[in-house]
């Protein structure tokens, strides 16, 4: 598998629910690294993790770049709180590929909708 179809595939699977279809396109030494919180999970941590996340609802991927066995996405994410309210989040994911499958992914998340930060709120 090249780098722009496992993207899409991994946009297609994780917006789908299809839990055990993510992790047949993930690499045995898969490991995902958050950088807004700095946690590191190894493959079969990281599925869970995204198949147990509360309020989970879509994921839309809005933009990529390929380049060779690296591809990047900037996808939109929609969830639900706990009072059941719309949550709106920004993610890009960096994949890298080895053997037609993703082994790393480095993800940076975003809230859309939290404002400026208080020193810029008007």
């Amino acid at each position: 598998m090249d780098a722009e179809t496992a993207l899409a595939r991994f946009a297609a699977t994780i917006d789908a629910h299809d839990w055990e279809g993510l992790r047949a396109l993930l690499h045995p030494d898969f490991t995902c690294r958050l950088v807004h919180t700095g946690e590191e999970f190894a493959r079969d941590a990281w599925v869970d993790f995204n198949a147990g996340y509360p309020g989970f609802e879509r994921l839309h991927l809005d933009d990529s770049l390929v380049s060779g066995d690296r591809a990047v996405g900037r996808a939109h994410v929609v969830g639900r709180n706990a009072m059941g309210e719309p949550e709106h989040f920004a993610v890009a994911s960096f994949l890298t590929l080895r053997g037609g499958l993703i082994v790393e992914s480095v993800e940076v998340w975003a809230d859309l909708y939290g404002g400026p930060p208080p020193e810029r709120r008007g």
